[in-house]
């Protein structure tokens, strides 16, 4: 299944929109989209996996060195809206208390956007 990324950002904030699976053979485009908007300089990042119907320990890694580089440059990287089988992925491997983990896109993402 193919994998889409779209980033819409706004004063040093961003959110990641991801659609599809995350895994072994699209984990490097979010890789890449992350290399990316981490070179903008966001001090705020979250993830809307709302779309996310799978991800693998691939993409767990993706995430967790993309917050570890968020917090090297003095921000946070968040999760939101993770479905059932990736918030169960979290648990399980406690990345749920690893990553500020989020119900739904924070009300100020959503000012931010304009919707």
């Amino acid at each position: 299944m193919e994998l889409k990324v779209s980033t819409r950002s706004h004063a040093g904030c961003a959110v990641v929109a991801v659609t599809g699976e995350i895994d072994l053979y699209t984990a490097p485009h979010l890789q890449s989209e992350f290399t990316r908007l981490l070179q903008e300089g966001p001090s705020r990042v979250v993830i809307d996996m709302s779309a996310v119907d799978f991800c693998d320990s691939t993409g767990m890694n993706v995430l967790l060195s993309a917050l570890k580089r968020m917090k090297e440059q003095g921000g946070t990287l968040e999760v939101a809206a993770p479905r059932p089988a990736v918030r169960k992925i979290l648990q399980v491997t406690g990345l749920d208390s690893v990553f500020t983990v989020h119900d739904k896109v924070p009300e100020e993402f959503l000012i931010a956007e304009g919707s």
